[in-house]
């Protein structure tokens, strides 16, 4: 079968990959419908991060399944599912708490490598989630959206607390911020501020409820929001970039008591424990537990309530991922949906 597999910063190829089996009983295997380029992915591809050889690529993924283990129940062939970017059971105390991705066994599907044809999903059970029917052409890129950012961004905004009453800014306008806008609205938040200088997002987020646009960074952007907010700062920060700028701009621009919902992977981000400590915030975040918000979210999305995939601005075939790649690095594309 044919998948990505990342070489070098800036190395990405599309080759021939050993087709997958059923490992363990809980597997299942789909043949992918659609997956995608996720910002995360870029911090190998452009050297943050090192790799170890080369590395299959990709973790967010719709399609059907073909294949299930003896032990898998919830998911038949023939079903079009939705999974999550982190394997989990569903089942274990961790999970039942609501916090999936952190599962006590979960399996980063990022070790998988979903931008291929065919998947592995282990624990199948407890991680795909599988759709009323077969969706329309049209709704496929938001079921894919689901499976990371869309659920990512509905954490964060969760984390954050953004509701009715509650200003809330998005701190990055990347598919994750602006996915943030979309559940910050569908939360009921009263206002909603989006952080970001590209016009193209800036109108997307519009779409998906922003109120108001900043387009300051650092101090400057900490004061507007300030300016925006009677001095007081934002009941609810998101945090969709991780990086110390970001960090910094979102605890400065949270109001005393306020909270913030990060969802950034983290580089290099140190907190001041003093200043922390006297900003009075709260600080909720890490890696999304999508897998508690992919059965409300499918409903949303196949009702025609949300159209979360309105973030994939770039289509392409899976020959064509280098590409793909290159257009997120370039900031030419805010998110690439890879056909299969």
């Amino acid at each position: 079968m044919r998948g990505v597999v990342m070489y070098a910063p800036g190395d990405v190829r599309v080759e021939d990959r050993e087709k997958p089996t059923i490992l363990e009983p809980t597997d299942a295997i789909i043949r992918a419908a659609a997956v995608c380029v996720c910002g995360s992915d870029l911090w190998p591809y452009r050297g943050i991060e090192k790799l170890q050889g080369p590395t299959p690529m990709g973790h967010e993924y719709v399609g059907v399944v073909e294949e299930v283990g003896a032990d898998v129940r919830n998911v038949e062939v023939g079903d079009f599912v939705v999974g999550s970017f982190v394997a989990s059971d569903n089942t274990c105390e961790i999970c039942q708490a609501g916090y999936q991705s952190r599962c006590v066994h979960n399996v980063m599907m990022g070790s998988v490598g979903t931008q291929a044809e065919l998947i592995r999903v282990p624990l199948a059970d407890g991680t795909l989630v599988r759709t009323p029917g077969m969706p329309d052409a049209d709704l496929i890129p938001s079921l894919l959206a689901a499976s990371d950012v869309l659920g990512t961004g509905w954490f964060a905004a969760v984390a954050a607390e953004a509701g009715p009453g509650k200003t809330v800014a998005v701190v990055g306008d990347g598919a994750v911020g602006l996915s943030a806008v979309l559940a910050a609205k569908q939360l009921g938040a009263e206002r909603i501020i989006a952080m970001s200088r590209h016009a193209d997002r800036q109108a997307l987020a519009r779409e998906f409820g922003a109120t108001d646009i900043v387009e300051e960074r650092g101090e400057a952007g900490i004061a507007k929001i300030k300016e925006l907010t009677n001095g007081l700062g934002a009941h609810s920060v998101v945090e969709a970039v991780g990086t110390q700028q970001s960090m910094e701009q979102a605890i400065g621009a949270t109001r005393p008591g306020g909270h913030i919902g990060y969802v950034g992977v983290t580089h290099d981000v140190k907190l001041d424990g003093l200043g922390l400590f006297f900003s009075g915030v709260h600080l909720h975040g890490g890696p999304a537990p999508v897998r508690r918000f992919l059965p409300e979210l499918i409903q949303l999305i196949w009702d025609r309530k949300i159209d979360p995939g309105k973030v994939f601005d770039l289509s392409l075939p899976l020959e064509d991922a280098a590409e793909a790649y290159r257009a997120m690095d370039e900031r030419n594309a805010t998110k690439v949906l890879l056909t299969v």
